[in-house]
């Protein structure tokens, strides 16, 4: 395992690990990634990432941690690039629940009521020392229809500001007690229009889609497979490597498998390995970290890092570093070429043309 940084400041450091204390010296900063800088050092710099791209500035209830703050949570840590996702699927405004997981039968509808407060707080707020990336989650899958409209809706508001959709839901189990339906084989061929929309603007589109539960390993499989199917230029991106907590027992083997499978076959593809399960329950068993390390480097060009960390009011900086530090935790295992495109960014920059580029890793 890499050390984080030198044993002189091991004491500094807090119970977390390697996500990084406040102000240490190793959080570059926005501008060292403009052009060469320089090497990356990672006996002695963090293994936490430099770039979130699941990141939900807005929560399921309109009760969010401000704007301005999360983004000091980031300055505080390594993170200098951010995805500004909301939550496309809220309660109702009326509603005195705060965790849809906590209220079966409370609808959990998609709505663009977060995309806009994202996009006003950006005019308002925008950050001099990070690059934030503003995203489109309202679209509904299984009722597209409508989607190419709001994203005129969406130009005509706010011009220019969103470059990227999502995440949104393909199938969501977690959701299902909140009126949460899959989107049919036929609702996908309905995709035509808006994903023609955003190949024609770049943009690319997370997606969450389980591929199946302990009960039925891949029973959602053929959505997703359609959907690469169908749309096999979008730049797509899968979330969460397409797990979930109704499936944290799937065998490492058979996951990438499946996962090999795809990307090979559709070159446009990308994983996010986002979200405090996958090292919960998959990376961290030494029985399966071998397998997930050998398969990341692999296709170390096809993978973004992400915290999935949500901003509700109760969640704190703490929480923040912490989701940080566990979802990246993999990094410290990966060669040097996946650390650099996935942990500092460099997958990141070339996905979206930034102008962009992440430090080379420091020779031994």
């Amino acid at each position: 395992m890499r050390r984080c940084f030198p044993f002189a400041i091991l004491a500094s450091l807090l119970a977390a690990g390697c996500a990084s204390s406040d102000n240490t010296p190793a959080n570059r900063s926005l501008d060292s990634f403009r052009g060469t800088s320089a090497c990356y050092d990672r006996e002695t710099e963090p293994y936490t990432s430099v770039v979130d791209t699941h990141l939900h500035y807005r929560p399921f209830d309109g009760l969010a941690i401000p704007f301005n703050e999360v983004n000091e949570y980031l300055s505080r840590t390594t993170v200098r690039f951010a995805n500004v996702y909301g939550i496309g699927q809220m309660l109702p405004a009326n509603s005195s629940c705060s965790n849809y997981l906590k209220c079966p039968g409370t609808p959990v509808s998609p709505t663009i009521r977060n995309d806009f407060v994202n996009a006003a707080n950006m005019l308002e707020y925008k950050p001099d020392d990070l690059h934030l990336t503003l995203s489109m989650t309202f679209t509904d899958l299984s009722n597209p229809e409508p989607t190419i409209e709001l994203m005129k809706l969406y130009e005509k508001e706010y011009p220019g500001m969103f470059h990227w959709m999502g995440e949104v839901n393909l199938v969501k189990q977690a959701q299902f007690n909140n009126r949460h339906k899959p989107a049919t084989p036929k609702d996908i061929t309905k995709w035509a229009g808006f994903m023609a929309e955003l190949r024609a603007r770049d943009y690319p589109i997370t997606i969450h889609s389980d591929i199946g539960n302990d009960a039925s390993p891949t029973l959602y499989l053929p959505l997703m497979e359609q959907a690469l199917a169908l749309y096999p230029e979008n730049k797509i991106v899968w979330a969460h490597m397409g797990l979930s907590y109704e499936q944290k027992s799937m065998k490492a083997s058979e996951h990438i498998a499946i996962l090999s499978r795809l990307l090979d076959q559709y070159p446009n593809l990308m994983l996010d390995i986002s979200w405090r399960i996958l090292e919960d329950y998959y990376f961290s068993k030494s029985a399966y970290r071998p397998q997930y390390v050998a398969f990341i480097n692999q296709y170390s060009d096809r993978i973004l890092p992400g915290s999935d960390f949500v901003a509700f009011r109760d969640n704190s900086f703490k929480v923040y570093q912490q989701e940080l530090e566990v979802t990246s935790r993999i990094h410290q295992y990966l060669d040097d070429n996946a650390f650099r495109n996935i942990a500092l960014g460099e997958n990141y920059f070339k996905l979206l043309n930034l102008d962009y580029q992440a430090p080379q890793i420091c020779s031994k």
